[in-house]
């Protein structure tokens, strides 16, 4: 199974925007005013919508120091995989690897029947970084790591990653209309059990660009093409899981949704039911998604 039936958020304790993330995240724009009421509304609504439509959700609360405004997104630092492996990850911006709080991660072993931790962290000392499910957006059934390099994506850690966990990977470079390097792997493209969303107009490279349909295609996936334009409103930013009764559902966020067109969404439906909610102030401020606020549990 690719997609997962448990998550795991985080509820924020001081969100806002975070200039050392914005040097090459170039979706984040910094809003005046109480964001942090404003996530608080936003990651609120979500969970409730994940829990009207029965899927499972781990709330973990941040704590206010240190302090980790990006702490929303736990997605990057974290990933969960059968087995009980529990992966730790190199994070670009040092406020950010005080994410990986030990009290934290020792609740998550415990929580989730954690048997071995594979932590890639040390890397962070050589300037090397894999942002967890940011900066590879896994195919679990077929073992593929799809990975959009960029100053957070390093080869080398996605290339040990890949060995250690046994996925084959497929390195790529995409840029936005403008031609500035795509930050993370998962605002441009998502994969689920039968579909993937994806901007390849944002890969320029023609042939990365048929290494990746191809291996989309030798998997199954039907392939939904989205614009440079959709992407900038995060419809790659999209997530496939599935509830208590086993029926699968997209989650993305409203400003994702209504950049869809009918087509998109007619084959989208085909697979999965769409959930969205409003996200813009998280969006804005964080440069990330729906997609970045879940950490799938297997």
């Amino acid at each position: 199974m690719n997609s997962a039936s448990h998550l795991l958020m985080v509820r924020p304790a001081g969100f806002g925007f975070n200039p050392e993330t914005a040097v090459n995240n170039a979706f984040q724009v910094a809003e005046p005013g109480n964001v942090q009421e404003r996530a608080l509304s936003e990651f609120d609504r979500m969970v409730q919508l994940l829990n009207h439509h029965h899927i499972e959700v781990t709330i973990v609360n941040d704590m206010p120091s240190p302090e980790t405004p990006d702490s929303i997104f736990p997605n990057n630092w974290v990933s969960f995989h059968e087995g009980g492996i529990m992966c730790l990850y190199p994070m670009f911006a040092p406020i950010r690897r005080l994410e990986k709080k030990p009290e934290l991660i020792e609740f998550l072993q415990r929580k989730f029947n954690v048997s071995a931790i594979l932590d890639l962290s040390p890397h962070e000392n050589e300037n090397r970084f894999l942002e967890g499910t940011g900066s590879m957006v896994l195919d679990r059934r077929h073992k593929i790591a799809y990975a959009c390099l960029s100053p957070r994506t390093h080869i080398e850690v996605l290339e040990e990653f890949c060995c250690l966990m046994k996925y084959k990977p497929i390195p790529f470079h995409g840029e936005d209309k403008n031609r500035i390097p795509v930050y993370h792997t998962n605002v441009m493209m998502t994969v689920g059990n039968e579909y993937a969303v994806i901007c390849l107009d944002s890969i320029a490279d023609t042939q990365e660009k048929d290494q990746v349909v191809t291996s989309l295609r030798n998997s199954e996936k039907e392939i939904i093409p989205i614009t440079h334009h959709q992407m900038q409103h995060f419809a790659g930013n999209m997530l496939e899981v599935f509830n208590k009764d086993g029926k699968s559902f997209v989650i993305m966020s409203t400003q994702a949704y209504q950049s869809l067109n009918t087509g998109q969404i007619t084959t989208l439906q085909k697979y999965s039911a769409i959930l969205h909610t409003p996200l813009y102030t998280i969006e804005a401020n964080g440069g990330g998604s729906a997609r970045c606020m879940i950490t799938e549990v297997f």
